[in-house]
């Protein structure tokens, strides 16, 4: 019976907690009473703002857990982004689809810190490119994952993963368009549903990394000065049947 490996988790607990922080942010700002319910019809909606997240994560004390739910989630982000890359690098062919994807994912993650930092009514300006940064440069690293999980073919499993992973970027980037358009049209109750949405979908397509990674094992090698240092190519080589990416 072949075993998983435990980095399969990461993907998964990222998904998780990211989720359940977001959503407690949620509840904060509705029981504060900042934010109207996701639930709420449009004519209903009375004074309270819409439920935007960055609205929801506006005032503390629902400020302070969403700014620390967004540090975290940008950095397991980060990693996850990166051992994707290390994962795909001895296997494609042409890098720059892999090194375009990782530096997107990097900057998308930078957006989050920008966005959990830096409150809607403290910097609107660096809040607001922060948020184009996350779902800008975010989409875009769906499609390229999309896209190389077909052309790699990992254990001949690109099909299954890449044609639900095509959905999802496809639900992500109509949850965009969707969301832009809404609130161009003041209809900010459907805007902010399309919004969550789109935020859960993208959660979604990173925890699907999961199912990838538990093949691979992931190792941090520490060595003297002395020793001459391992080539990429030496670094990362496949033993058996799981692949030991080494950092």
């Amino acid at each position: 019976m072949k075993t998983c490996n435990p980095w399969m988790f990461l993907p998964i607990m990222f998904c998780v907690f990211t989720t359940v922080g977001l959503w407690v942010v949620y509840f904060i700002a509705v029981e504060d009473g900042k934010i109207t319910s996701l639930s709420s019809e449009t004519k209903k909606s009375g004074p309270l703002s819409p439920p935007y997240i960055s609205i929801a994560g506006d005032a503390p004390p629902a400020s302070c857990v969403f700014s620390q739910v967004m540090n975290m989630a940008a950095f397991v982000a980060f990693i996850i982004g990166v051992l994707r890359y290390l994962q795909l690098k001895p296997k494609v062919q042409k890098p720059s689809m892999n090194v375009i994807s990782l530096v997107a994912m990097s900057l998308a993650c930078f957006g989050m810190t920008l966005v959990g930092n830096f409150q809607l009514s403290s910097d609107e300006r660096l809040h607001n490119v922060g948020t184009s940064m996350t779902f800008g440069l975010g989409t875009m690293y769906c499609w390229f994952q999309s896209l190389l999980t077909l052309k790699v073919n990992f254990r001949n499993e690109g099909r299954r993963l890449g044609i639900p992973r095509f959905l999802l970027s496809g639900a992500i980037s109509s949850c965009i368009l969707l969301y832009s358009g809404l609130m161009t049209q003041g209809l900010h109750i459907h805007a902010a549903r399309a919004q969550w949405a789109l935020v859960m979908f993208f959660l979604g397509f990173l925890s699907s990394f999961a199912i990838e990674f538990r093949h691979y094992r992931f190792e941090i090698v520490c060595s003297l000065d002395q020793e001459p240092p391992l080539s990429l190519s030496e670094t990362f080589s496949e033993v058996s049947e799981f692949q030991s990416d080494q950092l």
